[in-house]
């Protein structure tokens, strides 16, 4: 199925808002992932192009700062009101910390794609140099 982008405005709050929710950002309906953090060549619904992301070390940096924000101040409340051995805290935020990382990741990494394709960054624009007209080819295994 072959895409015509008619250069119109994307908005760039919904296109992350769909992201977020793991979907495709143009239509909303289509699954952005075809795996835990692995983003799908296009669209199943629409057939939009999603190969162009460049979302590379955005999300984990993304994440460190938003479950920062959450856990850091968490653990400060609990250590100045019951002031908890350290194994305790250990055995509460590192978990807490692991599973909070885990379920920001895509989540986060949607809404960034959504945003590179609402900004047309990265090959999203078919008339931009970096457009790359076919998804990259799969590395091949020797063997």
């Amino acid at each position: 199925m072959t895409v015509i982008d008619d250069g119109a405005p994307r908005a760039p709050g919904t296109a992350m808002m769909r992201g977020a929710m793991c979907r495709c950002p143009k239509c909303g309906a289509g699954s952005m992932f075809r795996g835990y953090l692995k983003v799908a060549d296009d669209c199943p619904v629409c057939g939009e192009a999603l190969y162009h992301h460049r979302a590379d070390d955005a999300p984990p940096y993304m994440v460190i700062v938003a479950v920062g924000h959450i856990v850091v101040p968490i653990l400060v409340l609990v250590e100045e009101i019951f002031r908890p051995a350290i194994w305790l805290h250990l055995a509460i935020f590192m978990p807490l910390t692991l599973l909070l990382s885990l379920a920001f990741l895509p989540p986060i990494k949607g809404a960034l794609v959504g945003l590179q394709w609402a900004l047309r960054m990265h090959g999203f624009d078919p008339r931009s140099p970096e457009h790359e007209p076919l998804p990259p080819a799969a590395p091949s295994k020797a063997p």
